[in-house]
């Protein structure tokens, strides 16, 4: 727009020359007056008038300034194009002198450029004004999602490692050894923990490893009455990534609500992945917490719905299907560059 008001400027005077007319420095500058006054309007307008009294809640005051300096320089204008006129144009003045009304429609017409000057420098303004409050209206929903994403994050380790040290704390009651190797798988997951926790995402056969780590951690305090089968199907070109951890409460989930004591029990978790989807199915039998046991209180799916949202927006699907017998669970991303983030 600035551009194409200096191109104004400087082009507008030879529109007001007659083809038998020569066009000299002094004719020319004389000639540049109405386009520089349509610029001025336009910078008026631009710098001064619209911030102050558009922006400001103003807008009496912004009609009043505009149609008084439009009126001003409307006949300051016509007053000068006419002293032009004589000056460089004489004999037109005393062989073809104007009609009465001629006057007043070069009057009009030179406000009507001038209104509409007017009217380019508040849309400039406005749109300006539209872009930059889009903007921070975006940067302030990114950094609202990047603070949630955090306290997410806060809250998952501390519940992933309590309900992991409830584990180890059951099992050394039951054979010292097997505790052992316990603390050795939940280092593994500790280090995934604090060193991948704390990126947007991950490559998927990261998140496969921890799943992995939890899997064998989980069987070692499982009777033999519970049957466990994990299946990754991930290709070794494979250039997916994943949000870490988000895949890990489903699987802690499983474990919680499809074991028994003392009834046949299985867990069988399916996830593949290719560099266009990335599907984790999990399916177990059905065991659910009586009403009178509050542990956990679903703060871990909680999450997953919550980040899937806020990394996955429009790019996931979570299918949840039950009956008395078996639970299913199946989330799909086809997000695998999390684009979304």
């Amino acid at each position: 727009m600035h551009i194409a008001a200096w191109i104004i400027i400087f082009f507008t005077p030879l529109m007001y020359t007659g083809h038998n007319q020569m066009v000299n420095v002094e004719r020319y500058l004389y000639l540049s007056v109405a386009p520089l006054t349509l610029v001025g309007m336009f910078y008026f307008n631009y710098l001064h008038v619209v911030p102050k009294y558009f922006f400001g809640s103003r807008r009496r005051r912004f009609f009043i300034v505009n149609i008084v300096t439009i009126l001003i320089l409307g006949l300051l204008l016509n007053q000068w194009m006419h002293h032009c006129r004589s000056l460089f144009d004489p004999q037109m003045d005393h062989h073809r002198m104007p009609p009465p009304m001629k006057p007043y429609m070069f009057i009009l017409r030179d406000m009507l450029y001038m209104l509409m000057s007017c009217i380019v420098a508040t849309a400039l303004r406005l749109a300006q004004r539209l872009h930059a409050t889009e903007h921070a209206q975006r940067e302030a929903e990114q950094a609202k999602t990047e603070a949630e994403l955090k306290t997410l994050r806060a809250q998952i380790n501390p519940h992933f490692l309590l309900n992991t040290l409830n584990n180890i704390y059951a099992l050394t009651a039951i054979d010292a050894t097997r505790a052992q190797k316990a603390i050795d798988e939940l280092s593994r997951i500790l280090r995934h923990v604090l060193y991948d926790n704390d990126r947007a995402f991950i490559p998927i056969s990261d998140e496969v490893k921890l799943m992995t780590d939890y899997v064998n951690l989980m069987r070692l305090r499982l009777a033999s009455n519970v049957k466990v089968k994990f299946t990754p199907n991930i290709a070794d070109d494979c250039t997916a990534y994943i949000a870490p951890m988000i895949l890990i409460s489903l699987v802690e989930n499983a474990f919680k609500h499809g074991v028994s004591a003392s009834a046949e029990s299985f867990i069988d978790i399916n996830i593949t992945a290719d560099n266009d989807v990335i599907t984790c199915h999990i399916r177990n039998s059905n065991y659910p917490k009586p009403k009178s046991d509050h542990s956990g209180h679903g703060i871990g799916l909680q999450q997953v719905a919550k980040r899937l949202e806020i990394m996955y927006h429009g790019q996931y699907k979570w299918e949840k299907w039950a009956d008395d017998k078996e639970y299913n669970s199946k989330i799909i991303l086809y997000d695998t560059k999390l684009c979304n983030h």
